[in-house]
């Protein structure tokens, strides 16, 4: 089941560490998670493209411009 989302764009230097922190929280909390393209869904850029990286976390806006992994892991347990 996919607990965490990751928007963002390709050659995002924000969005690259924030996938890094990501899958490493998701791997050792064993919860599922994907990344998705601002690019390839329209609805997403016009929702989120001024402030990628976000993550959701269960269809919820944790965090915008990065991620911190203790508020991730805080949020998954």
């Amino acid at each position: 089941m996919i607990r965490v989302q990751l928007i963002g764009k390709p050659d995002c230097h924000l969005c690259l560490q924030a996938e890094s922190t990501i899958a490493q929280v998701c791997a050792e909390l064993s919860v599922g998670w994907e990344s998705l393209s601002i690019f390839d869904d329209p609805q997403l850029a016009n929702r989120f493209a001024e402030f990628i990286p976000v993550t959701l976390v269960d269809g919820q806006v944790l965090e915008q411009f990065g991620i911190s992994e203790a508020r991730l892991r805080a949020a998954l347990k």
